[in-house]
């Protein structure tokens, strides 16, 4: 019996690298470049005064940062891939149903705004005391 559209197979050149191999890589990788940092240092302390200046400044400057090269590439972690897993399909997100749109309140109802959506004068704002004289004083204890 044989399928109409059969799903593809895994490729061994896709999967991932096994999470040893790629601790050991990185691993090696920061250990040479550590040696490289170690080359560096003493042929500076030992090239001092025999070559120009600029030649053991360089050495002790790439002596300085090879380090935190190396920490970086060594912390990099494992390689990303832009593929999405097998069975991930991201529009399916966008299908989900949306909420229902809530009806504006109508104009005077609710919040004192006017036909503008601009906001009204606060309680208080009109010279009498917040709360005095209103029928929506919420305060605790009630009106003073």
């Amino acid at each position: 019996m044989s399928r109409r559209n059969p799903e593809p197979a895994q490729s061994i050149t896709s999967a991932p690298e096994p999470l040893g191999a790629d601790q050991a890589r990185r691993a090696r990788r920061y250990l040479i470049q550590m040696g490289i940092r170690v080359v560096c240092f003493v042929l500076a302390v030992l090239t001092w005064s025999r070559v120009p200046l600029w030649v053991s400044l360089v050495l002790i400057v790439g002596a300085v940062v090879l380090p935190y090269i190396a920490v970086l590439f060594a912390n990099a972690g494992r390689e990303r891939r832009d593929d999405a897993p097998p069975g991930y399909v991201p529009h399916l997100l966008d299908a989900a149903p949306t909420a229902r749109p809530v009806a504006p309140a109508p104009p005077g109802a609710g919040d004192a705004r006017d036909d503008r959506g601009a906001a009204g004068p606060a309680p208080g704002d009109d010279g009498t005391p917040a709360g005095e004289g209103r029928p929506d004083d919420d305060t605790p204890g009630g009106p003073r």
